[in-house]
């Protein structure tokens, strides 16, 4: 008995527009899947998550929401809109507490945001480490941490801050075991 195979067809968004997709799209898209980002236009999907990543990613949410000052509030995968064409999701953000939209809100603009941290994925390693942290820079994010894996298993993590007159990060620190910082506000999380 032959038939034919009956194929779903692609969704509409799957054949990006020519001049590329904008911030605004990220909403209106029907389906797409979840953590989508926008870079330069284009639609970025994120691999699932390894469990270093699932780790990292509650140990430093946890720290954050207790050490984040008074008129500021830890987000865990909410877009930072930086301009028209790039929508990115860091795996936290560090927000001004008036940016809160409410429940329907579904991103932050960057002018809102104190800082962002990326946990390097072995498929996102190249953004995580030279896309992003420009944009954000560009954008006037003052400060990044990126987090990633050694040899070990274990963390380390990566701190910048913005020279606000080249509007670029310089590293202020590789931390091993131990994060523990003064700027942008005191806090000490165990790495181990």
């Amino acid at each position: 008995m032959g038939g034919t195979m009956s194929v779903a067809p692609y969704p509409d968004w799957i054949i990006p527009p020519t001049e590329g997709y904008t911030a605004e799209d990220l909403d209106r898209l029907p389906d797409l899947p979840p953590h989508t980002e926008l870079l330069d236009g284009s639609l970025i999907f994120v691999s699932p998550q390894t469990l270093f990543h699932m780790r990292m990613l509650r140990r430093f949410e946890r720290a954050l929401e207790a050490a984040v000052p008074d008129g500021w509030q830890a987000w865990r995968e909410m877009t930072i809109r930086l301009d028209t064409r790039n929508r990115p999701e860091p795996d936290l953000t560090v927000v001004n507490e008036q940016a809160d939209t409410g429940p329907d809100g579904t991103y932050c603009d960057a002018q809102d945001v104190l800082l962002a941290v990326e946990i390097v994925s072995e498929e996102s390693r190249d953004r995580d480490r030279e896309v992003k942290p420009r944009k954000y820079a560009a954008s006037g994010i003052a400060h990044f941490w990126r987090v990633e894996k050694d040899e070990h298993g274990q963390a380390i993590v990566h701190t910048y801050e913005i020279d606000p007159a080249t509007r670029l990060y310089g590293l202020t620190g590789i931390h091993h075991k131990q994060l523990k910082l003064d700027r942008p506000f005191p806090v000490d999380i165990d790495l181990t």
